[in-house]
């Protein structure tokens, strides 16, 4: 019975200690059992290989294929049909025998019965026009590619199947490693009414005149991507994930209404047969011209054209060398000027093309924003290799492609306009001429990762714009301007990391948290100059090429040496938040080494203590006569003599024996990590004088104490006030518990108070009659 009582009693126990070990367990921190904010993004990122290195540079086997264009358009302008037929030749450098092609059929988005379409949600409007229900349910816009033919180089045809946005092209023979070939497609298609049918290409009508223009991009077959990382990427179109394209050549012929004007990706070979000998002279003036744009076409010029509806035809040939896709727009309507812009040893003419009902904006800002992009852009990036870049203005649109975009920004018909839409004009026209360089030059899959251009872009943007004016109200890049978005509910946000077609607030999280995180990195954790060589190596080693995450968060920690691992994961992969709270203050003068001080102040701090003690207790015999009081008998030394506050001999000697040291305060602070975004701790300290000291300290603080963190610092003036991220550069998401401003004084003494067992053994009262 006593046997097993015992052991009873020893499980017991045993029971007990793993219940208390698994208590203490939950409240292990996160980074205490592997989950550390700072552990490497080895699971995240794939595998480095031959095709792409450790460092985040093309590896020695990277390869990427390439597709050349010759194609024939016609427009019809009473129809708005567009026909075209293309050669392509497709070359294949990958080291896989493919034994067939996929070709993007963009247009197809737009289709009846499509997968956009079908994928359309929503409940009855509280009010609806017949007209609208007619436009929006029953006469659909007829879109999509109409594929007439598809054969070989010896002219025999060749199966293809049409998946929504994708046609596969089954070869007769497999395509074998470094070998090229070259198929026919014809086709046309319905041009859509963008003001209308919405869509990123288009035509705007103007009805009391009866002219149109028009802004044609996605408008032929285009060949798909096949990579190292993605195999073919022929993700469906939906139509928020843009595009991913091999890069070529294209030689392009446009036949349109002899009195229209064309702007278009690439050289206009045949200025001579399309342009009269007054454009042809301005445009030479516009190609040695620097400080302003000169008019090549006059608005005077295009009311003219706008009169004529000419029924005879010319056409406009062009040739672009190395770019990844194809643009152009036409109209009787343009007005046309251009100067140029030096970058580097090259020359490019910074161009526009707008209707009058652009002016007097676009005249007098369309031009030079393009060059002040291509000049910006280039210093940050790679310098501008093409020899054009265009602004074309329509209604309400922003749109990109190599060499040419479309912008809105339009004025009043009386010609005023307000602020924000001169402002927003400039911003937009920034951003879409510098999608020149994010994906056009750093060709980035946009169908997976929208972040990758429109980020990189929109930081860039930022740049630029503050390039322009220093007192820019840039929309998005300061971190402030981020607050609100990363303070909503997390189940209404996803990770940068998220393929575009699933991104909830596409602004927000595409645009404008990765351009704020980028402008973090640059000026407040790595600093400018460590930051500029980093992103501007990125920029060099993947022009021209397809890059990936992996190849950007590398290479700029391979070009920087800073590890910015947690940065990635918080801003990236996470939607936490930065919210940092200064939880506890504390503030000791320098200790004094003057005894009759030092038994004043410890005075003072145990008074001070026994005040607390008494309104915290109510003691009820606080005020009333003890026995100490009443009887001397209860009386000793240390009643009558003794100071228990008073300096011993013994410290006294060694106070002497110190150095005085510099007049000042010791600050403590201690910081939570509230919103669980790892990021540096910047602290401004204010004294009473109205002077200020800032500390600047790294993300790597946190290591090891993910959650909370006390440091201390020493400071010649005492601090009347203490904030964490002053300067609002952090995007901490609530700024009211980040101040501290009150009484937080601590009382330091130069030699350390006497533990417990030291108090036991020591004999004031011997040290008294000595």
């Amino acid at each position: 019975m006593v046997f097993g009582m015992k052991n009873s009693i020893l499980l017991a126990t045993a029971c007990a200690s793993l219940l208390h070990l698994g208590a203490q367990a939950q409240h292990v921190p996160a980074d205490r059992l592997g989950h550390s904010k700072f552990r490497q993004l080895e699971q995240e990122l794939p595998t480095p290989n031959s095709y792409r290195n450790a460092a985040g540079a093309p590896g020695h086997a990277y390869y990427q294929n390439r597709a050349d264009y010759d194609i024939q358009l016609t427009l019809d302008e009473k129809t708005h049909v567009l026909t075209g037929t293309e050669w392509i030749t497709y070359r294949n450098n990958s080291p896989d025998a493919l034994t067939y092609l996929w070709v993007q059929l963009d247009q197809n988005m737009m289709k009846p019965g499509s997968m956009t379409d079908q994928s359309k949600k929503g409940s009855i409007p509280s009010s609806i026009t017949p007209e609208q229900i007619n436009e929006q349910y029953v006469d659909k816009y007829q879109g999509g590619f109409n594929v007439t033919e598809v054969k070989s180089a010896t002219g025999g045809k060749l199966p293809y199947v049409i998946n929504n946005t994708m046609m596969r092209v089954d070869l007769p023979a497999a395509l074998a490693p470094g070998q090229s070939v070259r198929f026919y497609v014809a086709w046309n298609y319905l041009i859509n009414d963008r003001m209308k049918d919405g869509g990123r290409s288009g035509y705007e009508h103007f009805d009391e005149e009866g002219n149109t223009l028009y802004t044609i991009a996605q408008f032929f077959p285009r060949m798909a991507v096949y990579g190292d990382n993605v195999g073919w990427q022929h993700k469906q179109f939906l139509g928020q994930g843009e595009f991913t394209l091999p890069f070529g050549d294209y030689k392009v012929a446009i036949t349109v209404p002899s009195d229209h004007l064309v702007a278009a990706t690439g050289t206009l070979t045949n200025e001579a047969s399309v342009l009269t000998a007054t454009q042809r002279q301005r445009l030479a003036e516009a190609r040695k011209t620097t400080d302003k744009p000169v008019i090549i076409a006059t608005e005077a010029e295009a009311r003219e054209r706008e009169k004529t509806k000419a029924t005879s035809t010319k056409t406009w040939t062009f040739s672009a060398k190395n770019v990844r896709d194809f643009a152009f727009a036409t109209s009787r309507k343009f007005i046309w000027d251009a100067m140029t812009v030096k970058v580097g040893n090259r020359t490019t003419l910074a161009e526009s093309f707008y209707p009058k009902e652009g002016n007097p904006l676009w005249e007098q800002f369309s031009t030079r924003a393009v060059a002040q992009t291509i000049e910006t852009y280039s210093k940050f990036t790679v310098d501008y290799p093409y020899e054009r870049a265009i602004s074309v203005h329509t209604d309400d649109i922003g749109m990109e492609y190599p060499m040419i975009c479309f912008n809105g920004g339009r004025p009043d018909p009386d010609g005023t306009y307000s602020e924000a839409e001169k402002l927003g004009m400039i911003s937009v026209i920034i951003h879409e001429v510098g999608h020149n360089f994010f994906p056009m030059i750093i060709n980035s899959d946009e169908r997976q990762w929208t972040w990758m251009d429109e980020g990189l872009n929109t930081f860039v943007q930022y740049l630029t714009e503050q390039e322009w004016d220093v007192n820019y109200p840039s929309r998005r890049g300061p971190a402030y301007k981020i607050v609100e978005y990363m303070r909503a509910p997390a189940l209404n946000q996803v990770p940068i990391m998220t393929n575009s077609e699933s991104i909830l607030q596409f602004g927000n999280n595409a645009y404008g948290k990765p351009a704020t995180a980028l402008n973090i990195l640059r000026e407040t954790v790595m600093g400018r100059e460590l930051f500029d060589h980093a992103f501007k190596t990125y920029c060099t080693r993947w022009a021209f090429k397809h890059p990936s995450p992996a190849d950007f968060f590398r290479t700029m920690e391979d070009a920087s040496g800073v590890d910015l691992d947690w940065f990635w994961r918080g801003w990236f992969y996470t939607t936490e938040a930065v919210d940092q709270e200064l939880s506890k203050v504390r503030i000791a003068a320098v200790p004094t080494l003057d005894p009759k001080e030092l038994e004043a102040q410890r005075k003072a701090e145990a008074d001070a203590e026994y005040a607390a003690f008494i309104g915290n207790q109510r003691n009820e015999t606080s005020n009333r006569p003890t026995k100490v009081d009443k009887d001397p008998a209860y009386r000793d030394f240390y009643v009558t003599e003794y100071n228990r506050h008073a300096v011993s001999k013994a410290d006294a000697k060694r106070l002497a024996g110190l150095k005085p040291g510099p007049s000042g305060y010791l600050h403590e602070v201690t910081v939570k990590n509230v919103g669980g975004l790892i990021m540096p701790v910047v602290v401004r300290y204010t004294f009473a004088d109205g002077s200020s000291h800032i500390e600047r300290w790294p993300a790597e603080i946190w290591i090891q104490s993910e959650q909370e963190f006390t440091k201390t610092v020493f400071l010649p003036k005492k601090a009347v006030s203490i904030d964490l991220d002053p300067f609002r550069e952090l995007a901490d998401i609530d700024l009211y518990n980040n101040v501290w401003g009150g009484d937080a004084d601590l009382h330091l003494e130069a030699l350390p108070k006497p533990t417990g067992a030291q108090l036991w053994r020591s004999n004031p009262m011997r040290d008294a009659r000595n």
